[in-house]
Order: C-alpha cells, then structure tokens, then sequence
C-alpha cells in the first residue's frame, strides 16, 4: 500500500545508486550534483506499507511462528535501509533555488551557500518524513490497543500471529523512529553551527525551510488519514462478518441465496469495471481499438480539388467532424448499454434479497428485522471490497495507458479524438502534440500558477495594484455606511490584507506544480512564437465554443467582405478621439446646466478621460456556415459614450420589460413556460406546427433614425411622461449620441458605424428589442385573434400555427417585406429547436428536451483550468439542473445525463 512513508523511505539497490551517481555526472555545473551531498543516516521503512488486505493465508502459515523478529535483528535491517529523497530534491536544484529564492527575496549565488541549504532541507525532509510515519505507527497502536486487533499485513511483517509480539514489535519499531528522529535534530544542531547567511537570522532560515517541506510533503498526512480509515474499516469488515456467520440463515437455501447475492455483485462489479476502464480512456483520450477502426471504415479523403486549398481544407474538416460525432454516438450508445446492464444486475439483487427476507420470515414466523440488517450490511461490505480491489485495478489501468498512449506510432497519432478539438483552417498543421493538446483545452482555458513564473518584482507590483483596488473598494463602502476614514480598523484591515496577498503570491509551491506551471508557460511562449512566423490568428469560433486557428490574412479578406457587404460602416483619415470626447462633455454639460439632468446623473454619464479610447472590433468565424462568415463584435469598454450607453439601458430596460413580458422569451425554462400553458388550454392538437425564425443581422442593418423616432414612441405609449425625471427629447439626444458617435479600431484602421449599432453596447440590445416591438405588433395581433403563441428572444422568434403549412408559409413571405431591413430565415415542423430547448408535439402532447446546436462543441471549462474549484461543481449542477427543467420525460433526461457525464471525461 501506498502512503507517506513508501513514497519517501525505500530500499535503494547498490546498482540504484549506481546509476544515479553516473547520471548526475552529466549535469551542468550550475547545479548541485547529488556526489557533492552527504549521505544521510538511514532511515526505517514505513508503517505505511501496511495494508488492510486480506493475505494470502496458505503462504502466511508457513511463515509465522510464535516468535517474533529479535529487536538487534529488526534494528539492524532498518538502518540497512536507505533514505529515498523526493523529486524536488532529486532533480535539477536549479528550479529548487529559484523557488527559494522567490520566497525570501534573495539569491543564493554562492555555491557553499547552496550547497548548505541543499544539505539543510535534506535533513528537514528526513525530518519531516519521520514525524510523519511515527504518527502512523503510533495511531496503529493505539487503535490495536483499542480494539485488540493489528493489520493482517503486520502479522506477517512480524512474522508472528500473537498479539502481544505485535504490540512488542509495533513499541519497538515507533522507538526506532524517535532514534532517527534524535540523529536528525543532532545533525540540525550540528550543522547549523556553521551557519553564515548575513540576511536572515538562523531561525527565519529554517521557518522558511520548514514551510517549503511541509507544503512539498503535506501529500504524506493525507495518505496516512487515508491508512488509517482503512485500517478502521478492516476492523468493522471482521465485525460484519461475525455477525452475519451469527445470523439466523443456516438453512442450505439461505446460503444458496447469500452466495446467488455474492455472485450477482461480483458480475456487477466486474461490469462496472469494464464501464469504468472505457471513462478512462476517454479521459485520457484513447480509446478502445474498435473505435480506430471506424475511422478506418470510413474512407480518408484522397481527392484533393486542383489548386483550391479552401476547399480541400472544408472537406477535410467536415470528414474529421463526421468520424469525431460517430465516435460520440457510439460512446453514448456503449454508456447506455453498461448502464442498463448494471441496472439489471439491480434488479436481479433486490429480487434475490427480497427472497431471503420472505425465508428468514417464513423460518422465524415473523420478520426478523435484525437477522436482515446484518444480512444486508454484510452485503454492503462485500460490495465496498470489491470495488475497493477494482478501484486499484483501475489505478494500475490507467498508469499502462498512459504509457501506451506515450509509446504511440506516429500513424495512430493521427487519429480522430472524439474530445472537442480547435477547428484548423489550415492545409499543414504547425504546432507539436504538446501545443495541439493545450489548445484543444479552449479558450476558457487559464493555465496553472501564472504568477509564479513571472520575476518577483512584477508580482509585488502586481500586489500593491490588487492590495489598492481591494483597499479602496472597500474603504468606500465602509465610509458610504458612515465608518470615518480615520477608523483604526481599516488601517488594520490594510496591513492583513497586505499580508494575505504577500503570502498568496509568495507561499511555495509543490515542486509538481512549479514544473506544471513552467512547462505550460513555455508551451504558450512557443504557440504565440509559430502564430507570428507563420502570421497565424486565433479566434474562438461562434457558437462552436473551441478555438479557430486559420491565416491572419484569410479573416482579413472576410472581413472586408463583411464590411462590403453590410454598407454600415465607413472609414475615417484621421482618430476623431478627442471631438467625440469633447461633444459627449459639452452634450452631458450643456444638459446639466440647462437642468435636463441632475448633476448626479451627468456625473454618472460622464467619461473617464484617462481610460477613455476607442471600441476595438474584432470578428469571431462561424465555422458551421458555408465559407466561413464572421460575426462583428465590439468591445466598448472604455469608449466615450459607454455610460451614457449603461444609464440608458438601467433606464429604459426595466420598462421594456414590463410592458412586452407577454412576447418576451427570457430563456429555455420560460419557453417552457408558456408553451405549456398554450398546451393546457387545449390549443396543441395533434396537427399544430412550430415555426421558428431569425432575423439575419439584426443589430448592423438597424436604422438608426428610425430607431430613435421607435424608441420615442415605445416611452410615449408605454404611458410614461419622463424617463427618470428625464424628457423623451433629452432621452432622445443621449441614444442619438450613442448612435452616431459609434466609433472604432479594427487592425490599423478607423472606422464609424452609419447603420444600426454596436454589438457589444448594452444599449444596441435595448433599442433592438424596442425596434423590433414595434415591427411585430401585426405579427402579434395575427396571432393573438387566432389564439395561438408568440414568443421573442431579441432576434429569435418562435410561434405555433394551426392551419394549413402554405399559409404559414405566404404569411411569413408577406412578413418578409414590412421592412426593407428585416429579412427572416425560417424553419416549420412538428419538432423544433428555440435556444436550447427541443420542443416537439407528439401527437398533440408537448415533449420538450435539452438541445445542443449540431455546431457547439461539447465544451466546458477544462478540470486543468486554474479556475476557483467552486466552479467546476457549479458548472455540474447548472447542467443537470437545465436537464432537470427541459426534459418533460425520464428517458429524456437520462439522454441528456448521459451527455453531460461524457462532455465532461472529454474535458478532464
């Protein structure tokens, strides 16, 4: 068994040592070879090696005696044994004194200074190491003591079956420790007479020594608990099985019954095994061989079109997609099919069990409810060994997977993962394997410790501009509730605060972690050195979820073709940054001053002038359409009208709100909602058909006189006469500026936005929803003299229609022409999508499920991520609480559980 003291006490073989010696005779000499190291007393082997398995007792027999290990013997043998250092300690000292470095603030340049520390946290680990497992040995006597038993494992170890040579061999071996234990203080003390670091004081020196060990080694107090609960399970497992031999069920059918229940969870417990060994492989992303061969079964792409790289590209790209969604079909086909199996097994068990509670009724007269506690606790044991022992296997499984998946040919390589992959628009591939499997994490994706590889100086800048946002934030609000700002708490509140982000930035970090965050740090630096030789871009695909990976150049040329094509945007010769800052000023001040606005409110609208610049406009690919269009997003941010933008939106939106919460559709569950109210009115009848449609860049072909004068007469029928203690006109003004004054950077140029508005802006999405009230008031009323629903999200609309298809379809074509801006893109049947939610009619009863668009990727936030651990249960809990409020059958949400169970083994 596996725990503090195996990991770090072992025996090392003369040809071990060997070996090691002449593989650090290659090492720089920059760093401390292991030659230059003392070696240490020896240390015992660990209590740790006790396990709570049952041994083998024909092999057990012959060796134990009544006799014990003499203690000059037992004591001799322990010291033989040599002390095996950890990883941090073992490799390069370079990454080790770049740590410590870091966290006292100096540098170790002198080689008798490194080599002193070196020497100095070698001792401290031995230190540590045996504090540890004497707590192991010294908790495995006192329980012994306690309940009169020892691990099966120390029967053997001490080669005897007498309790009390156990107890002795236990006492002896925890004083074997203390005496290791005393060597080590002796050679602390005796070295730390030679002490010369001038900085630090003897004892801070080790205080940090100490703090460095105990974050590096802290895994062993945690597998010595984990000992320990399996020794106390031991002891309940021989306490059941006393019990159930002492329960009434001695009849011959009886025992049948007990073996016919063993059985059954034995074959289950295999079956999950198998079920368990195929989540493994689709975590580590290899999966079984019969799923190669799907890809080989469909025929690779031969034919190459004449000098039509996109093309080739395109067909390429939908091949990989095909092979990657049969492979995801197959799995949930395959988890299905264990599932319902194990359920099975179920069933079979509860029946078997249910048999032997009528016979032990039957033998008894009347049930006894003890005799089936035992029975079933009993029971409850054996399945828990069982999966105990196919727990390890499955450890073992996965250690050989990892290593075939390393030992892979360069042809499997090639083959089709069924886990999300970025979309490669790209005849060759640049990037390694390393930097392909980064990236196929996405771009939720944030990389481990990255403050830890910056220099310190950076990270205590950092320190000051975090301890200062924080402080003032909080100062602020203290105040606002009437703490005077010379309150004696706050300047405490400021140095613990300080404290707390110095020991954040400046704890040390376990040396696996330090290597992780290195490595991923250089696996960056690489990816964003190929995107610039190679004049690549990254984008994340629209709806897709993953990244988009293509020729700066080619998304250059959508670009453009976007901007040609929507006519809403021209460009400028000159950076207009300082006239539209002076306009919004003079607007929002001459409106103050002429008491249109309070002073609070100009203040609120009035922008930053240091943060003040442009929107940035970027473009993310929709890799699901033909050709790949783009869709514009702007990042306003910091532009000059942004709070304008806000204020409007704070405003006007709750009134929107309120006045078309009959038409809106808010989500999936609101949808659900109110088809279902629809359905309980007795309008859904077996021949009603859904239509859903779009409306086809809504927020670029807005237009924007028109919006304002809509707008203007939404707040008038609305029943409103100001808009908070603001006039219609004045409201009129602010969103006019908002409009016209859209301005903004993409690559080296300027553009401004003559047509619709900024996607992005909190406001575009406000005036939208208002333009488009004021288009669907027909839609609206066609409908509601019919009885049937309407409902809208911003573009998306979906209704219900009980006549002939044709005239749905004329009605729509007509629809098609009120504005000259709206062009609808629609879809008629029985079973649509709307957002994320399927809803069917299923003969006239609604059905509704959990959709995922044929584009999204099956994509959440990588367990790799350095995402705040809450996260990732949080991410768990909304998908299966949106399973539990769309699927309107159980076979519905099983479907969906089963999704989520694979979205996320694909994502770690």
């Amino acid at each position: 068994m596996t725990t503090a003291s195996t990991t770090a006490i072992a025996t090392t073989a003369t040809t071990t040592a060997a070996a090691t010696t002449t593989t650090n005779q290659s090492k720089r000499k920059r760093d401390i070879s292991l030659q230059e190291l003392q070696q240490y007393s020896t240390i015992p082997k660990s209590a740790s090696t006790i396990t709570m398995l049952q041994p083998s007792l024909k092999k057990l027999d012959k060796k134990r005696t009544t006799k014990t290990i003499p203690l000059k013997k037992m004591k001799h043998t322990i010291i033989q044994q040599n002390y095996r250092r950890p990883i941090y300690l073992k490799r390069s000292s370079a990454t080790l004194f770049q740590m410590l470095s870091k966290t006292l603030n100096y540098t170790f340049k002198e080689k008798p200074e490194q080599k002193y520390i070196y020497l100095r946290l070698n001792l401290f680990d031995q230190q540590y190491c045996l504090k540890v497992d004497e707590q192991l040995w010294q908790s495995y006597l006192d329980i012994g003591l306690q309940q009169h038993v020892w691990p099966d494992q120390l029967h053997k170890t001490a080669k005897t079956d007498d309790f009390q040579l156990c107890h002795e061999y236990l006492k002896n071996y925890i004083e074997i420790i203390k005496e290791q234990l005393n060597q080590c203080e002796i050679k602390l003390l005796e070295q730390s007479q030679r002490y010369s670091i001038t900085k630090f004081s003897i004892d801070q020196m080790d205080h940090c020594l100490k703090e460095y060990v105990d974050c590096q080694r802290k895994y062993l107090a945690m597998r010595n608990k984990q000992q320990l609960v399996k020794f106390k399970n031991n002891i309940q497992e021989k306490d059941l099985s006393k019990a159930a031999s002492s329960t009434d069920i001695t009849t011959t059918n009886n025992q049948e019954i007990v073996r016919q229940l063993v059985s059954i969870r034995k074959e289950q417990v295999e079956l999950w095994k198998e079920f368990l060994m195929l989540k493994m492989r689709i975590l580590f992303k290899f999966l079984p061989p019969n799923f190669d061969y799907l890809q080989q079964f469909i025929s690779p792409i031969h034919y190459s079109p004449l000098n039509n790289d996109r093309k080739t590209i395109e067909l390429r790209n939908k091949h990989d997609k095909y092979i990657r969604e049969a492979k995801r079909t197959w799995l949930n086909i395959y988890f299905n099919a264990y599932i319902t199996k194990i359920q099975v097994y179920d069933r079979q068990y509860q029946n078997c069990f249910t048999q032997l509670e009528s016979q032990i009724k039957n033998s008894s007269g009347s049930v006894n409810t003890d005799n089936v506690k035992k029975v079933k606790d009993y029971m409850i044991d054996q399945t828990n060994k069982l999966k105990d022992n196919i727990s390890k296997q499955i450890s073992t499984f996965c250690k050989k997977l990892l290593q075939d998946r390393q030992n892979l040919s360069s042809s499997m390589q090639n083959i089709i993962s069924a886990s999300p992959e970025p979309y490669l628009n790209l005849i060759t591939n640049h990037f390694d394997k390393r930097q392909w499997n980064y990236l196929s994490y996405g771009p939720s994706m944030i990389r481990s410790n990255q403050s830890v590889t910056r220099p310190r100086e950076q990270q205590e800048k950092e320190i000051v501009n975090l301890h200062k946002e924080i402080y003032n934030k909080v100062e602020y609000y203290l105040i606002a509730h009437n703490m005077p700002k010379t309150h004696p708490n706050l300047r405490k509140y400021s140095d613990n605060l300080l404290n707390y982000l110095n020991q954040c930035y400046f704890i040390p970090l376990p040396y696996k972690e330090q290597i992780e965050a290195d490595e991923q740090a250089h696996i960056v630096a690489s990816i964003r050195k190929l995107i610039q030789k190679h004049k690549l871009i990254i984008r994340v695909t629209d709806k897709g979820n993953n990244f988009y990976i293509g020729l700066a150049s080619d998304l250059e040329e959508k670009a453009q073709n976007y901007f040609i094509d929507t006519n809403a945007f021209i460009q400028l010769s000159n950076n207009p940054l300082d006239e539209i800052l002076d306009k919004v000023k003079n607007l929002l001040r001459q409106l103050a001053t002429d008491k249109l606005i309070t002073e609070t409110q100009c203040k609120k609208m009035l922008p930053d002038e240091n943060k003040t610049e442009l929107s940035h406009l970027y473009f993310n690919p929709k890799t699901h359409k033909e050709n790949i269009p783009v869709r514009p997003i702007e990042n306003t941010i910091h532009s000059a009208t942004k709070n304008i933008s806000d204020f409007l939106d704070q405003s006007i939106r709750p009134i929107f709100d309120s006045e078309c919460k009959e038409t809106t559709i808010i989500d999936g569950t609101s949808l659900i909602k109110e088809l279902t109210k629809y359905s309980k009115k007795g309008l859904l009848k077996a021949s009603t058909l859904f239509c859903t449609f779009d409306i086809r860049n809504l927020f670029t072909m807005l237009p924007q006189d028109e919006a304002l004068k809509i707008l203007v007469k939404f707040l008038d029928e609305s029943g409103h006469t100001k808009v908070d203690k603001i006039r219609f006109t004045t409201i009129k003004q602010l969103a006019s500026i908002v409009l016209e004054e859209n301005v903004f950077v993409y690559g080296n140029k300027i553009y401004r936005q003559t047509l619709g508005g900024a996607m992005g802006s909190s406001f575009t999405l406000t005036l939208a929803n208002i333009f488009m009230w004021n288009w669907q008031q027909k839609f609206v009323n066609e409908q509601s003299q019919s009885k049937e629903f309407f409902g809208r999200y911003v573009d998306d609309i979906v209704i219900t229609w009980n006549r002939s298809e044709q005239e749905l379809i004329n009605f729509l074509n007509e629809a098609n022409n009120w504005h000259p801006n709206i062009k609808l893109d629609y879809k008629i049947g029985k079973s649509l999508p709307f957002l994320d939610v399927l809803v069917t009619n299923n003969n006239g009863i609604l059905e509704t499920s959990v959709y995922h668009k044929p584009a999204g990727e099956p994509y959440v936030v990588p367990f790799i991520s350095d995402h705040p651990r809450h996260v990732f249960g949080n991410i768990i809990q909304t998908a299966l609480a949106r399973a539990v409020r769309y699927s309107s059958t159980f076979q519905a949400f099983k479907k969906e559980q089963r999704y989520i169970e694979l979205m996320l083994l694909f994502n770690g």
